[in-house]
């Protein structure tokens, strides 16, 4: 199995999917760290994967969505965005929003 094929299962076979630095308990970096605490916060299960575990998980990633940098949160196999729009999407209770769309239960809506 290629890499992009297992990025495509996991991403398909999960409803919340971050792709990040480091792990949920143990973030490696701000910007992972800040949305971790937003997935927290608004209390939705989700799948936190470490890229810095595989460099060709980190380099396909990246190529998987054609987006540049890490963090990158997925939600029923469609790409949200990094850490900036995450942050942004949650701060206009859009992010909230699209949980609820898809079906996946919120715990705060504040």
């Amino acid at each position: 199995m290629s890499i992009q094929d297992w990025i495509k299962n996991e991403v398909e076979t999960n409803d919340v999917v971050l792709f990040m630095k480091g792990t949920p308990n143990f973030p490696q970096c701000g910007f992972s760290g800040q949305v971790v605490q937003i997935l927290d916060y608004v209390g939705v299960p989700y799948k936190g994967i470490n890229v810095l575990e595989d460099d060709d998980l980190r380099q396909g990633i990246k190529e998987f969505a054609s987006w540049p940098t890490i963090p990158q949160l997925y939600i029923k196999g469609e790409f949200v965005g990094g850490c900036d729009i995450i942050r942004e999407m949650f701060q206009n209770q859009e992010l909230q929003a699209a949980f609820t769309e898809k079906g996946i239960e919120v715990q705060q809506s504040a």
